[in-house]
């Protein structure tokens, strides 16, 4: 017999405990872009590998695939026609600078008004944690599992997951799941569960122009020598019409509009322009016309420049030509557009405006397209009655702006939807010094999880 009430009473009598556990993984600094950072990125896998052992998941280890470890583990249902839930989550986080700017260490997390805080507290090591609480409440309080479950968890989320999409993409026959659960997103707002049911790909690109063969005096050959970084402001500028849309060939040609009736529903449950404005320390809004800040953000493509670097930065002034600039670029795609196509019209772009003073090199560090997940299908309407029991209302449904590799992946590779429940509020600064987790939000999805895996042992899904 699946005992609900069982699993939610262990939840909530060890809640305590929950919070102390999540702090020692919050601990950890699992940055994944930094080299340096690597022993600790593999010092978080092994924590969460002898985590799930001790929760329930015996067989929980390392995988080797090229990249960080990544942490899998499966353990079946005692009825052998129950569905397969596959659950993700990504352990490493962001850099924490400007260390500075934090009003406690980034990696020694504390309770302060009703929230944790610490780099990944939100983003995603508490929002993961909440599933792997609720799959521990499942065992521990009601003896068994509702569903049989897989858990992967990996290490390079914030750097693209070309590691597990690899390695999912070849293990494909032995990852065959019903369904993904994964919490790497935010709420419409506090109290206010959130399931999004589409995700922005990302094309980042590194364009570097290179003119003379070292810097040069700017006095003496100011004038006479183009300046790399002028050149870059130039090429930079003419990626924007000065309306906002992007000014790059065939662009839009492939982009997929909305239909009426999802930006009526949109126009109703999304974040107003100020509301949007607000939370991003903003006054006025920009990019493409005709559309919402929020529909701009979440289902029309943007490029955005993500860095600039060239010559002297320092205190104090040096004249000076610098003999290269470097520009970091970030294009968010949607539904329609291929990040391959993408890449070369980018190129093309470059290779038309670039003046012939400069010598320009361009290349790609992340190429994932974007996904979306029908709203009707089985398991999404068991996330809706799950939300409903775990927060106590419906849940709105959004578009997601950022991008969740593994979410295409899950569906080309797997060809399984994604459930994807935020659990992190919109100002709990995600990427931003002070990351924080309410964890009122972190109660609330376990318990929420705890009710997905009921429901979902009563939806037809398929085979496993």
């Amino acid at each position: 017999m699946l005992d609900v009430g069982a699993a939610l009473r262990y939840a909530r009598s060890n809640r305590a405990r929950f919070v102390e556990e999540l702090s020692a993984l919050v601990r950890i600094p699992s940055v994944s872009s930094d080299p340096g950072s690597a022993p600790h990125v593999e010092r978080c896998a092994r924590w969460l590998a002898d985590h799930l052992r001790r929760i329930g998941f015996p067989n929980a280890r390392l995988v080797r695939a090229g990249g960080p470890p990544i942490v899998v583990a499966e353990r079946r249902a005692k009825a052998d026609d129950r569905p397969t839930l596959l659950v993700y989550g990504h352990y490493d986080v962001q850099p924490a600078d400007p260390i500075g700017a934090w009003q406690s260490p980034p990696f020694e997390p504390v309770v302060r008004n009703g929230a944790l805080y610490g780099r990944g507290a939100s983003d995603d090591k508490g929002q993961f944690f909440a599933h792997l609480k609720a799959l521990e409440s499942w065992i521990a309080g009601a003896g068994e599992l509702p569903v049989h479950v897989r858990v992967i968890l990996e290490g390079e989320e914030e750097v693209g997951s070309n590691t597990l999409r690899a390695w999912i993409v070849k293990h494909r026959d032995t990852l065959r799941s019903n369904a993904a659960l994964l919490s790497d997103m935010v709420m419409r707002g506090p109290g206010q569960p959130t399931l999004n049911y589409a995700v922005r790909g990302q094309v980042a690109m590194e364009i570097e122009l290179a003119g003379q063969d070292r810097d040069l005096h700017s006095g003496q050959f100011g004038g006479a020598v183009h300046d790399p970084a002028q050149a870059m402001a130039e090429l930079l500028a003419s990626m924007h019409e000065p309306s906002g849309r992007v000014a790059i060939d065939g662009f839009y040609d492939t982009v997929r509009t909305p239909s009426r009736r999802e930006r009526r529903y949109m126009t109703r449950v999304a974040p107003r322009d100020a509301e949007i404005l607000t939370a991003a320390g903003a006054t006025v809004g920009w990019g493409e016309p005709g559309f919402t800040l929020y529909e701009r953000s979440t289902a029309r493509p943007a490029l955005t420049i993500n860095g600039i670097a060239s010559g002297y930065a320092g205190a104090g002034s040096k004249a000076v030509i610098p003999s290269r600039a470097v520009a970091k670029l970030s294009v968010r795609t949607v539904e329609g557009q291929d990040p391959q196509r993408v890449v070369q019209q980018v190129k093309r772009h470059v290779r038309r405006v670039l003046r012939p003073t400069m010598r320009a090199r361009v290349t790609t560090t992340m190429a994932v397209p974007a996904a979306t997940v029908e709203t009707s299908h089985p398991v999404m309407r068991a996330a809706r009655a799950a939300c409903v029991r775990g927060f106590g209302r419906e849940p709105v449904m959004l578009r997601l702006g950022g991008t969740i590799p593994v979410v295409s992946t899950l569906r080309s590779a797997l060809g399984i939807p994604a459930i994807m429940l935020g659990l992190a509020l919109p100002d709990d600064r995600l990427h931003a010094p002070n990351e924080h987790f309410e964890l009122e939000n972190f109660f609330r999805g376990i318990d929420t999880s705890i009710w997905l895996l009921r429901l979902l042992a009563n939806r037809a899904m398929g085979t496993s």
